[in-house]
């Protein structure tokens, strides 16, 4: 048996048709699990399926903050042995601009989907027992940057949420952590959402830079983490927010 073995484990990676989602899924694979991915692009999902080792995974393609959605991705799920919820949105936006409806789709996304989904699994008891739940929170909750306070106080929220899941979960043995990366070179960096502002985009990211002397980090680092906390060499981990990204400033 291999370190970090997933033989014989069933794993559902949300936000996998890009970046950390979808380098979690690849990696994972890699290590023997079974998948169930999860996106909103069906092309670029494709994409990731046609990526991953072995076979016998399934992809479903749809907008988990729609419940007709995530139903219909309850519906085709068997029982889990891990739960990866990497979909997210983010986007510089001062204080004073923010608006209703900014809250609503960062918060919605960022804190709603992995909350109400997770939710769902356990009330249709598709977790299974010793199972592995990582959840996405970032270091600007440490280490803010002009223009993030929407999308720090979205990732704070699901730091919390993950000590009181770990909590709730410790009788059965599930451990729920959280991961906290800094810079990661993915989409969401390199490509930012078409209503934000370019120049302001382009000017706070090179700000944020600035700040990691280590260099900002790749799919894979944050990946090989994911693999870790799904397997049994971090059966006495729970309820932890690991940081990641080197030194930063």
């Amino acid at each position: 048996m291999s370190f970090c073995d997933l033989k014989g484990k069933t794993v559902l990676v949300t936000g996998a048709s890009s970046g950390i989602g979808m380098q979690a899924a690849i990696s994972i694979s890699k290590q023997g699990a079974t998948l169930i991915i999860s996106g909103r692009n069906k092309e670029k999902l494709a994409e990731t399926l046609s990526l991953l080792a072995g076979d016998s995974h399934i992809m479903h393609s749809g907008d988990l903050t729609n419940d007709e959605d995530r139903e219909e991705l309850l519906q085709m799920l068997p029982e889990l042995n891990g739960l990866v919820q990497c979909a997210g949105i983010v986007g510089p936006t001062p204080a004073k601009f923010i608006r209703q409806d900014d809250i609503k789709k960062m918060f919605g996304i960022n804190y709603g989907v992995p909350v109400l989904l997770t939710a769902s699994i356990l009330q249709k008891k598709k977790l299974m027992k010793d199972a592995s739940v990582v959840l996405m929170s970032s270091v600007v909750t440490r280490s803010p940057y002009f223009g993030g306070a929407l999308y720090a106080g979205s990732k704070a929220a699901i730091e919390a949420y993950t000590k009181s899941l770990a909590l709730e979960l410790v009788d059965r043995g599930i451990r729920v952590n959280c991961l906290s990366p800094g810079l990661v070179n993915t989409p969401l960096i390199t490509d930012p959402a078409k209503e934000a502002n370019p120049e302001m985009v382009d000017d706070s990211l090179k700000r944020y830079i600035a700040k990691y002397p280590m260099g900002i980090g790749q799919p894979e680092d944050v990946a090989n983490t994911i693999v870790f906390l799904l397997s049994d060499e971090s059966k006495w981990i729970s309820g932890a927010n690991i940081d990641m990204g080197g030194v930063i400033r």
